[in-house]
């Protein structure tokens, strides 16, 4: 088993190397030395155009999204004490998609390019808002769990109602390209719009983190150990709220990473969720790059979607997790 002191730097050089992949490889690969010339400001304008505008920021948009959704992910699983607990169990990543949605319906995105980030960070602060609110007022976890759930449903139920009621089949496409998920044509643009939300989401949860470890010996422990359970879990779930909104204002619906990440994370750091945040950030974002390697090389008609091949690498990887832990346990 991988020592913890290697794990962090490992998790780092994968991710160099897989930015720095996502920059070579596309429909046509780049030789090494007209990369270099280009990200230094050299080569022909083309290049510098194919790595400027299109590979770089697209790289990089998929991993801080994965970084985001993991911290998340890692996060509530600590708050809430669940396994199978991610961003979108709070239904915040629902509620951006909705406004999202929203603004592609009512022909709003079409006005300027930051609409449609804007409306579903709106929706993501929406969401949050209500669940800060469900926090401050009850003492059960389970509670804000079913508040989450409920906002999901609404949010998912809504989504389809607006599709059923897509004026036009170019309307309807424009949804479904969000629901699916998808960092491609993003520029720097965009990620500095979404990047201040990703930041201070992921700053508030890793400046609460030692909560979470006082919360795996059970909330009267750690009430007892002198933790402020509500200020803890307003201050989480307002962290991942901004990190998952930013995140599905950058790319739309993607699923899955954040809660696979975290599990394989879990064992490298003694099951400690304070020391998990920051690894499953960068695993995350890792996976994601990865993952939108695959989506560009993949010889296919019209390019696949991130969220459709995120779900289909995280599904069976997070079924064989718990299959391990399973035998483990037995």
């Amino acid at each position: 088993m991988m020592r913890d002191s290697l794990l962090m730097p490992a998790l780092i050089i994968a991710s160099v190397i897989a930015l720095v992949a996502a920059c070579f490889l596309g429909s046509t690969a780049l030789p090494a030395d007209r990369l270099l010339s280009a990200l230094f400001g050299g080569a022909n304008a083309g290049d510098r155009l194919v790595v400027w505008q299109i590979r770089l920021p697209r790289a990089i948009a998929a991993y801080i999204v994965g970084a985001a959704l993991g911290i998340s992910g890692a996060a509530l699983q600590g708050l809430l004490r669940n396994p199978l607990a991610e961003p979108g169990v709070l239904g915040v990543s629902a509620s951006a998609s909705l406004m999202a949605t929203f603004s592609l319906y009512y022909g709003i995105a079409t006005i300027t390019p930051w609409a449609l980030p804007i409306a579903a960070i709106i929706g993501a602060l929406t969401a949050t808002a209500v669940i800060t609110i469900a926090a401050l007022r009850t003492q059960s976890v389970v509670t804000l769990i079913l508040i989450g759930v409920g906002l999901s449903s609404f949010a998912g139920a809504a989504m389809s109602l607006l599709m059923n009621l897509a004026p036009n089949p170019f309307s309807l496409s424009d949804m479904i390209n969000w629901m699916l998920g998808s960092v491609a044509n993003r520029s720097f643009d965009e990620i500095r719009l979404a990047a201040p939300f990703i930041l201070a989401g992921g700053l508030i949860l890793f400046a609460t983190r030692r909560g979470l470890s006082a919360l795996t010996l059970g909330e009267e422990a750690a009430s007892g150990i002198g933790l402020d359970l509500r200020r803890q879990r307003i201050a989480t779930v307002v962290g991942a709220g901004l990190a998952t909104g930013g995140a599905v204002a950058l790319a739309g619906a993607i699923g899955f990473v954040g809660i696979v990440a975290p599990h394989i994370i879990r064992p490298f750091v003694g099951h400690d969720p304070a020391r998990s945040l920051i690894p499953s950030a960068l695993l995350s974002g890792l996976i994601l790059v990865v993952a939108d390697i695959f989506v560009r090389l993949i010889p296919t008609s019209s390019e696949l979607k991130l969220g459709v091949v995120a779900a289909l690498i995280g599904a069976p990887a997070f079924v064989w997790i718990a299959m391990q832990r399973r035998a483990g346990n037995d």
